[in-house]
């Protein structure tokens, strides 16, 4: 960044400037520099600043996480509020204040999306996730992670109109039970990646749906999943043959006589090491254990 402002200072080399912004300076040149870089050389002068502004309406990838921990609302509109040709959204920096008011725009003007990452914005709400299935048919990976907002209506506009999902984590989307997980997997078949821990209302049935459903399946996360058990996981591994992880760690009625299958094919298995399992059901069943250490 520093060598570009050299640069466009110094007359005996040239300006930076001089060179074609939209053939040059924004595909080859900006695209190398950090986003917060490029915000800094706003304040260099008024043709930085409308270069900088001509980069932010043509990126094709947000991330607030590049701009540092916190992001202003007022300066997120602003660097978004021209752009028409985003292809990936992370925002999980923003889950302080982030809001319809401020995501919707910008959802509803970029149609060439295939990335959001929604994790932990929990003020949004369900209008967000219809807006998302209105305007992104192309959406392939998708994480909503610790969004208690999402219901099943919502689910199922996802659905409707997002078939050709991917990856999608629904982690401690705890409003959801095995019905809108049924209906979302029926209608996505391209599944390879899906997240349902952390959500006690997920059992048996959507696990089967799943596995009957999607057979391009590689990695499925169950974790604390406690109505899971072994019917579905030995379904599980006859419908999926591509599966290559599972995480079925506290969810206590799963046992090894189910993941043996899966094991024996070289599926990476996260649970619990047989010892602790064991203190926990112990614990679980007769309230021993207490001052046994679980860390074993």
């Amino acid at each position: 960044a520093l060598w570009c402002v050299i640069m466009s200072l110094n007359p005996t080399r040239g300006c930076l400037l001089d060179l074609p912004w939209e053939d040059i300076l924004v595909p080859h040149i900006l695209c190398h520099l950090p986003l917060q870089q490029l915000l800094s050389l706003q304040r260099v002068s008024k043709s930085f600043q409308s270069l900088i502004q001509l980069y932010l309406a043509n990126m094709r990838c947000f991330d607030s996480s590049q701009i540092g921990p916190a992001i202003p609302r007022a300066a997120f509109v602003n660097m978004l509020k021209d752009n028409e040709v985003l292809q990936q959204l992370a925002l999980q920096n923003c889950c302080d204040w982030l809001t319809d008011q401020e995501l919707l725009p910008v959802i509803g003007q970029n149609h060439h999306l295939h990335q959001i990452q929604l994790k932990g914005c929990a003020q949004l709400s369900r209008h967000a996730l219809v807006a998302i299935s209105l305007s992104c048919p192309h959406l392939r990976q998708l994480s909503l992670a610790h969004c208690e907002w999402v219901d099943s209506l919502s689910l199922r506009s996802l659905a409707d109109h997002c078939k050709m999902l991917e990856a999608v984590d629904l982690t401690a989307c705890r409003q959801l039970k095995d019905e809108a997980i049924c209906y979302l997997v029926q209608k996505c078949s391209r599944l390879k990646s899906l997240s349902l821990a952390v959500n006690a209302n997920v059992g048996d049935l959507a696990v089967e749906e799943t596995a009957k459903c999607c057979p391009e399946l590689e990695h499925l996360d169950l974790t604390g999943c406690l109505r899971v058990k072994n019917d579905s996981i030995r379904v599980l591994a006859e419908y999926c043959p591509k599966l290559r992880s599972l995480k079925v760690k506290h969810c206590h009625n799963v046992a090894e006589s189910s993941l043996s299958i899966l094991r024996s094919r070289g599926v990476e298995l996260d649970v619990e090491p047989p010892l602790q399992r064991a203190l926990v059901l112990l614990q679980d069943v007769v309230g021993f254990a207490p001052f046994i250490n679980l860390q074993i």
